[in-house]
């Protein structure tokens, strides 16, 4: 009778859930004949990750499913699914996945769901397509002048329908932009990168463990984050060496005209090719870099503060604390509490 009071102990109260503010949500938004094992492998990896323990509360992560007529839809393999919420994809979600299949589903999307996506877009909502929801996107339009990861198998009829598209097939997922493009599979290397960014390597190899991954799944596609980014995103040459530069050199005192003179160029030039492929220049840029790897930091490793600073190329602590603040809204000793507490 102990342990059994024990275990019941480990739950938390259904208004205690009401509380807590989860790290991610995510509405998943089923189209008719969706392919399941992506959709599956995205939700199971955020369900393991979700709970203190492995009870499937959803604590940490948080997710729906809604369907744009809020009818039941059918996936390819034939399961029925029953939406669980009535289709709002504005009620606050981190992110918002369009689960997609058979192509005679998603070549011609309703006029009215396209509308839907350019308005979530729009709201600078990150949105995920899965499996073949990139043609609802590209006809959408969110994916002109972006990368995106299409499936093999129907890479020259996207191409046709969307050349202003970047359609790549070597990637297991790529986010451009924040819209994130994944052709299929399980889609765990997707999520373990949305649990990395979001909530803490220690969730995300959690997920792993428990689907009998106890490694990191070769994901070739970039997350959210400019740390874990591949520079060869980038199609240009001064901006990959620039920031493959930078971070082998995330801890050093250099300047950025000895990265413009790693990159064959001047500080002039460097700035506009930053302007132009990153959005942002190219001291922001090395900036965030710095900072995101004093985050990944603090959440696993035991490191003082004043060691993180330093070890991110910062020249004293107050100046770290600051900037972090600016990018990420509280102190780095609140974030480390915040990430400890609840990896507890």
């Amino acid at each position: 009778m102990h342990d059994l009071a024990s275990s019941l102990g480990d739950f938390i109260a259904i208004e205690d859930l009401e509380n807590i503010q989860p790290d991610m949500r995510v509405g998943f938004i089923l189209m008719n004949k969706f392919t399941l094992a992506p959709v599956a492998g995205l939700v199971e990896s955020l369900r393991f990750a979700a709970d203190k323990e492995y009870r499937s509360q959803q604590i940490y992560c948080q997710w729906d499913w809604m369907t744009f007529d809020n009818q039941p839809v059918t996936a390819s393999c034939g399961l029925l699914i029953h939406p669980t919420t009535t289709f709002d994809p504005f009620n606050n979600y981190d992110y918002v996945v369009l689960a997609g299949g058979l192509l005679s589903e998603t070549r011609s999307p309703s006029e009215e769901l396209l509308l839907t996506l350019q308005q979530i877009n729009e709201a600078k909502i990150s949105i995920i397509a899965l499996c073949s929801a990139s043609f609802v996107l590209g006809r959408a339009g969110i994916l002109d002048q972006r990368k995106c990861a299409i499936h093999y198998a129907i890479i020259d009829e996207f191409k046709q329908k969307f050349p202003n598209a970047k359609a790549l097939i070597d990637d297991n997922f790529i986010e451009d932009g924040g819209i994130y493009t994944c052709p299929g599979g399980t889609a765990i290397g997707l999520a373990t990168a949305l649990i990395r960014k979001n909530c803490s390597n220690v969730r995300a190899q959690k997920s792993l463990d428990y689907l009998l991954l106890p490694h990191k799944p070769s994901v070739s596609g970039p997350t959210d984050s400019i740390l874990f980014k591949n520079p060869n995103i980038y199609e240009n040459e001064i901006v990959k060496k620039a920031i493959t530069y930078m971070r082998d050199n995330l801890s050093s005192q250099i300047t950025m005209t000895d990265v413009a003179n790693h990159a064959d160029t001047n500080t002039r030039q460097l700035h506009r090719a930053f302007a132009v492929n990153t959005n942002e220049s190219p001291a922001s840029y090395w900036r965030r870099l710095r900072l995101e790897h004093a985050r990944f930091l603090l959440t696993n490793t035991s490191d003082y503060v004043t060691n993180i600073a330093m070890e991110c190329g910062f020249s004293d602590a107050s100046h770290f604390i600051s900037w972090f603040k600016k990018l990420y809204g509280e102190t780095p000793y609140s974030y480390r509490k915040r990430r400890h507490e609840i990896d507890k």
